[in-house]
């Protein structure tokens, strides 16, 4: 049959009745070609009516009743019985039928229409004609409008789950071999590229997001795989070659190492080439993400070699063949492929794609043959030139192409089409994205199917093999963002690959192999000895081999891990002391390399590695020493030290057991590396550092604290060593957390009092009053911190600071030291008549009232001070009120006679304060009246009254203070409405 049709009843649910529909469905040569259900579902796949039907079909074949097409049974039927079918026909269906049966019916009667003119009638229930296309049916509205969608919602409600489920649908197509595969790509991409985002990218110079990027990966990828589909005819390769160039040459197509940026001088294309300049970005072509494409429809499936390789697995090299140098197969016979890397593994990839595992998985060991030969031919050219690249030091020597971050990613495709073939599942899962899987898959050894007599080596082992050897090469970092972060990104997804495997012996011993392989390597290998400057790091790749080593090979594990810590684009470049900020770090000369835009996680990688081998080499005092070492030769950056000095400090005090000494020593020593390298430079987080160190200190003991804190000018400033070092020391807390004894107290207390009498020394101003009171239970100590202040005093201290200390010393129990520190505290003030706010009033009101309680000498030496320092009439007046409200000398002074009495504003030292007092009356009033608004004459006028209160203290203050109205009257005449508030007031 051609057509089926039938009706598809779903049962009823608890919230929706019992439905029927109509399913009508066309196929052609074991393809369903269109569908038609009545549900009316829109969406890529099949409604689940129409597969219900199919299956029904395909299950139970017997109980569908099979008929003639309706022309045959029509051409059977007389006059009469035609006229009784139709008019039947309409009368069931009158409503829909009747308009085209009217329709119809006009047009067969009249004789010229276009009806009458053609033979025969059309059959929806015949087949098609041999010559007519035959596939699969696709909704192609369908796609165009979800991808739109997903698209549109911009990578968010999971749409970038769901395009990569789109992916993941079209290598579900070609693996069937289903012809629509490559239509449906067509249709996606043809959505990509008329996403509107794109233009404004580009417009805005700013790359593609992230997740975007990676979606734009993967198209790119699938299109390798499309044209070098094995069997694919020629018109359709060169169908999909004039695509792939069209959209290739839109200026809205992404680039394959991501940046917009990079090309912008390509707009003055014409202005550069006519002139005879050649900018760089001009002679590198223009490659987008479907150059690869493009280039791999150049590739063929014609080489006999190649062919003689994917179609057996027993191809080996005739014997007499095996002495000389072959470029077809090792000294074993195996055959070997020489392409270049990536592109081989494309066409394993495209293998595998499009349903031929085994062919896939022959052309897989193939390969593998080639890079072991290859690793081979390196080691012995570089025992050649080991002595001269060894006394460089560095090599130029590197592979500028890495496969790790590769857009077409081989080494993940080798060790997927391999680990595949190993799988103990009943379904063979090709999903690029493992993400939806939670349990990791499990595998077993399954025997390479080869001639050779090595017949231990398992697909699993090569798979490992080709993962470390792909990720342990070596090669120059790429330039630009983009190509940087999936280098990044594409080492972790082969590493999570890589722990899916149960290391067991057969793979321990491949481990081992290709890691003293690559210890060896030389310039070729990332691990090797010399390494380029500008060469991609192997932290997290080393983390990795350190922690599958190191149950088996100790030794191995950590020489590997050493070797793996250095970072030489630091080496040269880093200024010295601290680089806190690595991330803006540009080479030297920033025209011949690539800035380091990931540096920022590559360090971080680094010091992960070390954080790994400080765990593992807990209570090992060797090998705490040499990674120490190399923590202190190549880590730059100061917060990653501190980082290490914690996770250290972590590891060795765990909370349930007792502390690791050794360990514990390592995190003091990085602490002090980070106290140097900090010392001198800004840091945020200083104060953390230097509490830490305290803390680290204690707990390592009193020998660690007596160091530092005799050590302490290389570690800390002056501030830092008095306000949180000693201060920390010595209080309660961690006496009792070291139950130290008498002896050991004092020699800490000594030490102590040494640092502070040293950093008061170098810096007074901010160590003076730590110092003081880190001295007072020793006498000696404490009467020198107090000279150190006193000699300070007149040159390098504020009267902030001097206040402070001479409060300090009064709380004491040192009235007179205080009066001696709050007069010299006043020779550096200076107040204004109107800063009648300024902090420091307080200060002045507090050493008047200590002067005054100590008796009348001294009041009568501040007072001079206070009329030099203060010319602020309101604070004056208050000093006045205050020393005239008790009586001098209530302090008590032992051996001083107080006689009770009240002072007098006539006599010295008050009379002095007096007139000064009015003075500076009479010269505020007259600051204030040069610029005075209407709306502060109310104000002006209460502070004439206290003006008033002030002078009628004096003998003649009624006098004086007509006198100084009767004058401003003469002076103001011509403020009015002011002048009239004075005369009501004071008359």
């Amino acid at each position: 049959g051609f057509h089926l049709s039938g009706t598809v009843t779903e049962p009823a649910t608890a919230t929706e009745p019992e439905m029927t529909y109509k399913v009508a469905i066309s196929f052609d040569r074991c393809k369903i070609t269109s569908v038609t259900c009545g549900c009316g579902n829109k969406d890529i796949f099949y409604c689940a009516h129409v597969v219900a039907l199919s299956l029904y079909r395909i299950r139970k074949p017997d109980q569908v009743k099979l008929r003639l097409p309706i022309s045959e049974t029509l051409f059977q039927m007389n006059r009469d019985q035609l006229q009784k079918f139709v008019q039947y026909l309409i009368t069931a269906h009158h409503t829909e039928v009747l308009p085209t049966a009217q329709k119809l019916a006009d047009e067969i009667l009249s004789s010229n229409s276009e009806i009458n003119q053609v033979h025969g009638a059309p059959d929806p229930t015949a087949g098609a004609s041999i010559d007519d296309e035959n596939c699969w049916h696709l909704d192609e509205e369908q796609v165009r409008e979800q991808v739109k969608l997903f698209l549109s919602q911009g990578g968010y409600y999971g749409s970038g789950k769901q395009l990569n489920s789109m992916f993941a649908k079209v290598r579900e197509m070609l693996r069937m071999r289903d012809s629509n595969g490559a239509r449906m790509l067509t249709l996606i991409t043809e959505q990509f590229m008329a996403d509107p985002r794109l233009s404004l990218w580009r417009q805005q110079g700013t790359g593609i997001t992230e997740k975007c990027r990676q979606l734009w990966d993967e198209l790119g990828a699938l299109w390798v795989c499309v044209v070098l589909n094995p069997h694919c005819k020629l018109e359709e390769k060169s169908c999909w070659l004039r695509q792939l160039r069209k959209w290739g040459e839109m200026d809205v197509c992404p680039l394959e190492d991501g940046n917009y940026g990079n090309e912008l001088p390509n707009i003055t294309n014409a202005l550069t080439q006519s002139s005879g300049h050649s900018q760089d970005s001009l002679a590198r072509p223009r490659r987008t993400v479907f150059t690869r494409a493009i280039e791999g429809c150049d590739l063929h499936w014609q080489d006999s070699h190649l062919q003689r390789i994917i179609s057996s697995d027993f191809y080996v090299s005739p014997s007499y063949q095996r002495e000389g140098e072959s470029l077809l197969f090792n000294s074993q016979g195996q055959p070997l492929w020489l392409e270049h890397v990536p592109t081989a593994c494309a066409r394993v990839d495209a293998l595998r794609s499009h349903g031929y595992p085994r062919e896939a998985l022959r052309l897989t060991v193939a390969i593998i043959n080639t890079l072991r030969l290859q690793q081979q031919r390196q080691l012995e050219i570089y025992k050649h030139q080991k002595k001269e690249l060894l006394q460089r030091g560095a090599t130029t020597i590197t592979n500028l192409e890495g496969w790790v971050g590769h857009p077409l990613n081989p080494i993940g495709c080798l060790f997927l089409t391999l680990t595949e073939a190993c799988r103990l599942e009943e379904e063979n899962c090709l999903e690029i994205s493992d993400a939806g899987d939670s349990k990791p898959p499990v595998y077993q050894h399954v025997p390479v199917v080869t001639s050779s007599q090595d017949g231990d080596e398992s697909y699993l082992s090569l798979a490992l093999e080709v993962a470390l050897m792909g990720m342990g090469q070596q090669r120059v970092m790429p330039e630009g963002l983009y190509a940087q972060d999936k280098v990044c990104r594409n080492e972790e997804q082969i590493i999570a690959r890589l722990q899916d495997l149960e290391l067991d012996p057969v793979l321990v011993q491949t481990l081992r192999k290709q890691c003293i392989l690559l210890l060896e390597g030389g310039p070729f290998s990332g691990l090797g000895e010399v390494i380029h400057r500008e060469s991609v790091p192997m932290h997290t790749f080393a983390k990795y081999l350190f922690s599958a080593l190191l149950p088996h090979d100790a030794d191995l594990a950590y020489k590997l891990a050493l070797r793996a810590m250095r970072l030489p684009v630091l080496e040269t470049t880093a200024p010295s002391g601290d680089v806190t900020h690595p991330h803006h770090l540009v080479s030297v000369v920033p025209s011949r390399y690539p800035r380091w835009f990931t540096l920022g996680h590559l360090e971080s990688q680094q010091c992960e590695l070390a954080s790994t081998m400080l765990t593992a080499a807990k209570g090992d005092m060797l090998r705490l020493h040499t990674v120490l070492e190399a923590i202190q030769k190549n880590i730059h950056s100061s917060s990653l030290i501190f980082k290490l000095a914690q996770d250290a400090f972590k590891i060795a005090t765990p909370a349930d057991s007792n502390s690791d000494t050794t360990l514990l020593n390592v995190a003091l020593e990085l602490g002090l590396q980070v106290m140097r390298m900090t010392l001198s430079t800004l840091n945020w987080r200083r104060r953390e550092m230097v509490r830490w160190l305290v803390t680290c200190a204690t707990e390592v003991g009193v020998r660690a604290l007596v160091s530092i804190l005799q050590s302490w000018y290389s570690l800390f400033t002056p501030t830092e060593a008095t306000s949180i070092v000693a201060a920390t020391v010595m209080s309660h807390n961690t006496i009792l957390r070291l139950s130290l004894d008498y002896p050991q107290r004092e020699e800490l207390a000594s030490c102590a009092r040494t640092l502070a009498l040293q950093c008061a020394m170098k810096d007074p101003q901010n160590c003076a009053l730590s110092a003081l009171t880190l001295c007072e239970k020793d006498h000696i100590a404490f009467e020198t911190a107090y000279q150190i202040v006193i000699d300070a005093a007149s040159t390098g201290m504020t009267y902030t600071q001097l206040f402070t200390i001479a409060r300090y010393m009064e709380h004491r129990g040192y009235p007179l030291r205080a009066f001696k520190l709050a007069s010299l505290a006043m020779t550096h003030l200076n107040l204004a008549y109107n800063q009648d706010t300024h902090p420091a009033i307080n200060d002045v009101l507090w050493a008047c009232a200590l002067s005054h309680s100590l008796g009348k000498n001294e009041l009568a030496a501040i007072i001079p001070l206070v009329v030099k320092s203060v010319h602020c009439a309101t604070v004056l007046s208050d000093i006045l009120r205050r020393c005239t409200m008790t009586a001098p000398g209530l302090a008590g002074i032992p051996g001083r006679r107080n006689s009770g009495k009240l002072m007098s504003t006539d006599k010295a030292p008050l009379r002095q304060l007096l007139d000064a007092t009015i003075s500076a009356y009479i010269n505020t009033t007259h600051s204030r009246l040069t610029h005075i608004s209407p709306r502060h004459y109310g104000e002006f006028i209460e502070f004439l009254s206290k003006a008033r209160e002030t002078f009628l203290l004096a003998q003649d203050g009624h006098i004086q203070f007509a006198q100084f109205i009767d004058n401003l009257k003469q002076i103001y005449k011509g403020k009015k409405k002011l002048m009239l508030l004075v005369r009501e007031r004071f008359g």
